[in-house]
């Protein structure tokens, strides 16, 4: 799940993942996941606050399945930069 607000200038980023995914270990599997995500696509999003929240199936899904589901959710949220 993703919370963005579009802001000019500025871009912060955050990770959390509730205990209803799992232990400490779980959790820090999962953050570690989306952020090696977002730093991959870094360069192409928009200036912003972008709040990354960990669901349960993130753990189990294979890193293309999770690629792809960043990129759907960024695209929907119109969080990447149109270049002309």
């Amino acid at each position: 799940m993703l919370f963005y607000l579009p802001k000019s200038g500025i871009r912060k980023v955050g990770f959390t993942a509730t205990k209803k995914i799992g232990n400490a270990v779980v959790r820090n599997r999962a953050k570690r996941r989306m952020r090696s995500v977002f730093y991959e696509k870094a360069k192409d999003l928009k200036d912003g606050n972008y709040i990354f929240v960990a669901k349960q199936s993130l753990i189990d899904i294979p890193y293309k399945s999770l690629q792809k589901d960043f990129h759907k959710i960024v695209s929907r949220n119109r969080a990447f930069c149109s270049y002309d």
